[in-house]
């Protein structure tokens, strides 16, 4: 008997293994609620298909950014499950391009109990998209990914299947632009124009550059309460502080020009305003345009 059991045992070990059961899913985002840049979060409703070849059981799954509020199941067959699906989810948000920012939507699937071995998810794009009515207010639905991907827990040694799928959305940039920079763009203009005053209205001069601080000071708290405090620059902070050195630069040229005229340095100064009288109309914008262009 011990021979029969040694070579069926080497049978049993050389033998395949089951290989894992495939479920084809499919998402169809029906509607998108209002998206909280401050955390992240959104509502969803979407169509949910999973589709087997054979007999299976996909319905353990959950989602791993967020919960359901609501599952109503309207197909329910031994290879085929259907939902109709309200969640609350959240995901990870990028602004360091704000007010200009694109951002992901994500909607991750993972099963709750059997792992890669047991069950693999696969991309139905067939039975995947947005719907084309969806009007997501302030943002333009660029569109959608699907992926399905592993995702492992090293410290339970088990790796489950996971299905990602993404709304891909970006601000209207016109919008964000008028909104964001029309502002800056008229505090420049006062700055820029108090060049053209003659060196004896240097008091004037110095007056308007100072109020334009003000203004751009409070600006840039305006634009800051739009978005979470972060712990890097947005693209609107880093214009900001641009507009702050324009500023400096008119203090520093202004109060140069008020001391030469103490020091009574006539010609230096007539030089000097000269020299920068339409000169800044030239130098300042193509500064902003170069640094929208490499720092955007």
């Amino acid at each position: 008997m011990r021979p029969i059991v040694i070579v069926l045992a080497a049978f049993l070990a050389l033998a395949p293994l089951a290989a894992a059961e495939e479920v084809k899913v499919g998402l169809y985002v029906l509607n998108l609620g209002k998206f909280d840049v401050a955390t992240g979060s959104i509502t969803a409703d979407f169509y949910l298909s999973l589709k087997c070849d054979t007999n299976c059981s996909p319905e353990g799954f959950e989602f791993m950014n967020g919960r359901a509020s609501s599952v109503d199941k309207a197909i329910d067959t031994p290879n085929e499950k259907f939902y109709r699906i309200q969640a609350n989810l959240n995901g990870p948000v990028d602004l360091k391009r704000f007010p200009f920012d694109t951002q992901s939507i994500p909607i991750i699937i993972e099963d709750k109990t059997h792992t890669v071995e047991d069950l693999v998810y696969v991309v139905n794009e067939e039975e995947s998209g947005i719907d084309p009515s969806i009007a997501f207010t302030g943002w333009n639905l660029d569109g959608w990914r699907a992926e399905a991907k592993e995702h492992p827990y090293e410290i339970y040694g088990e790796t489950y299947s996971q299905y990602v799928f993404n709304v891909d959305i970006s601000r209207i940039k016109w919008n964000s632009f008028i909104k964001t920079f029309l502002p800056i763009i008229f505090i420049t203009l006062i700055v820029l124009f108090s060049f053209l005053l003659d060196p004896d209205k240097i008091t004037t001069r110095l007056g308007m550059a100072g109020s334009s601080l003000v203004a751009a000071v409070m600006f840039h708290i305006s634009i800051s309460s739009q978005v979470p405090p972060v712990g890097y620059l947005t693209f609107a902070d880093k214009v900001m502080l641009l507009t702050y050195l324009v500023l400096l630069a008119s203090f520093i040229i202004n109060i140069a020009l008020l001391e030469l005229q103490e020091q009574k340095k006539a010609e230096l100064v007539e030089r000097i305003h000269r020299r920068t009288e339409y000169s800044m109309f030239i130098i300042v914008p193509a500064i902003y345009l170069l640094f929208f262009i490499f720092f955007r």
